[in-house]
């Protein structure tokens, strides 16, 4: 049986279209889940969004429509552009479906019944964008401080989880799974400024507001955002009950999740699942941020463009691969049009595109499309086909790690040594020589199984691309376990290949 790996995006909160920032965290965790399906993984691939909350209730007055139809319209331009992404997602799960807010309502009801929920007053300084509550200690001259906006004071009567009961096993847990967050800046932060100093109950029901799931047993209050939200990963598997979906997927391999919600999906998500007494997720991420000029992307600040314009102008593939490859996962890094362009032309254009471009023409010209293996090598040649055969070895161990920006450099250092293997060999000089058909029969073969290869390690990555490699290869078997499996013959025909990449001219 094949080996399962679940993975999930955050469930995003739309308030606004989404941005390249979304985006990033989309197109990574595709990749990931495209990568684990070629190795032969049972995989589930989730995302979605949170869609309760006095933001939404508030946008939604402000546009004169329901919640409900406020947040409608953005989740259909969303989907349409994680389609427009090639996103592979195998379930969208919003916090407005009505299984979601049953199975909610079940999960308050059962930890209430257990103790680990109650009713008290909450008295606190209250972040609307940011839907967080913050003690004095917490805030910054008076603002939110992770968004820096103003914070009112709010006291209501509110239903508590213990999380301070949890206190002691979450540091156990952290003791004894040291991978369990990552990178490993984000754990020491978990632990040295949240955890250590104390662990306070929390507010996990609302009155001031009334777009939410409501609490079964005194529906004046809505469940507040994290038993809503943070339980989507098991809702979604059909739990509380215990279905075979849960029994298959459960607990989740990956959790990724930007840097600023590392917090709720460390500390207040295994809590509630201790609470549930379920086991926790293998490993959350925490990603950095894409910064644009300087800044953060931001809804509020509208400092940016709807994705789509840079798919239209630049490919999908441009975008997805800029993503993937421009920031070391875990940092912040900045995202701007002028280096997308420049790692396009420089990396799929130079490097990728001429090579795919060349070669294919050489073998059409030299041998009217049908390139033989050969068994005669020299050591020029076993230098490169020793990178070609041990590249998935290496790519296989950058992806283990999330390191996607390496596992692509690893890929492309391939490719640079074809392109530099072409200016060693001189085909076009072999070509003048019939005694050297041969020789350059080798070397056009090298290089197209170099291309394949390549081919087949980018196709998590730049899924259009590759398939447009394979066309112009005119080869069917693109599995990861073909890669042992060198072409005999490759029979090319004679069509001269389109350019995967044009040029993008830079102002």
């Amino acid at each position: 049986m094949n080996k399962k790996f679940y993975i999930t995006t955050p469930i995003y909160y739309p308030s606004a279209e989404f941005h390249i920032g979304h985006c990033y965290t989309t197109i990574i965790a595709d990749a990931i889940a495209r990568y684990k399906r070629l190795s032969g993984y049972d995989v589930y691939f989730q995302t979605g969004t949170d869609e309760h909350g006095l933001k939404i209730e508030n946008k939604a007055k402000e546009a004169g429509v329901t919640p409900k139809e406020y947040v409608d319209k953005i989740i259909l331009n969303a989907k349409d552009l994680w389609q427009s992404l090639n996103i592979s997602y195998d379930y969208f799960i919003r916090t407005t479906d009505e299984d979601h807010k049953k199975r909610v309502q079940e999960i308050f009801k059962k930890l209430y019944d257990q103790g680990d929920i109650y009713k008290g007053e909450y008295k606190g300084l209250y972040c609307v964008p940011c839907e967080s509550f913050w003690t004095e200690t917490q805030v910054v001259d008076g603002k939110c401080p992770d968004c820096g906006r103003d914070v009112n004071l709010v006291t209501e009567e509110a239903y508590f989880f213990k999380l301070s009961k949890y206190q002691k096993p979450l540091e156990d847990f952290y003791e004894t799974h040291p991978n369990f967050i990552e990178p490993e800046s984000r754990k020491n932060e978990m632990l040295n400024n949240f955890i250590r100093p104390g662990l306070e109950d929390l507010c996990v029901s609302r009155t001031s507001f009334k777009w939410g799931i409501p609490v079964t047993f005194d529906e004046k209050h809505v469940i507040y955002v994290w038993i809503d939200a943070l339980t989507n990963y098991i809702t979604s598997l059909g739990y509380p009950e215990e279905t075979e979906k849960f029994k298959k997927y459960w607990p989740c391999d990956l959790h990724l999740v930007g840097k600023e919600i590392v917090r709720f999906h460390t500390i207040i998500w295994p809590a509630i699942l201790m609470a549930l007494g379920l086991e926790l997720p293998k490993q959350v991420f925490g990603h950095g941020w894409l910064i644009i000029d300087g800044g953060k992307i931001s809804k509020s600040l509208g400092n940016y463009k709807d994705p789509r314009e840079y798919i239209r102008t630049y490919g999908v593939d441009a975008v997805r691969y800029y993503a993937l490859r421009e920031v070391p996962f875990g940092s912040d890094g900045n995202f701007s049009e002028k280096s997308l362009i420049t790692r396009t032309n420089s990396d799929l254009c130079n490097i990728l595109g001429n090579l795919v471009s060349r070669t294919i023409q050489m073998g059409i010209k030299y041998f009217d499309g049908v390139v033989h293996e050969s068994k005669k090598m020299e050591d020029i040649d076993a230098y490169l086909t020793e990178s070609i055969y041990n590249l998935k070895t290496m790519v296989d161990g950058k992806v283990e790690s999330l390191k996607i920006n390496e596992a692509l450099e690893c890929i492309f250092e391939v490719l640079r040594k074809c392109n530099k293997y072409i200016d060693d060999t001189t085909p076009w000089v072999l070509a003048k020589e019939e005694e050297n058909k041969e020789r350059l029969e080798t070397v056009i073969y090298n290089l197209l199984e170099g291309i394949r290869v390549c081919a087949i390690m980018l196709q998590p990555f730049i899924p259009e691309t590759s398939e447009k490699i394979f066309k112009g290869l005119n080869i069917s078997d693109t599995t990861f376990a073909s890669i042992d499996k060198p072409v005999e013959v490759y029979n090319l025909g004679n069509e001269k290949p389109a350019n995967l990449f044009e040029r993008i001219k830079e102002d």
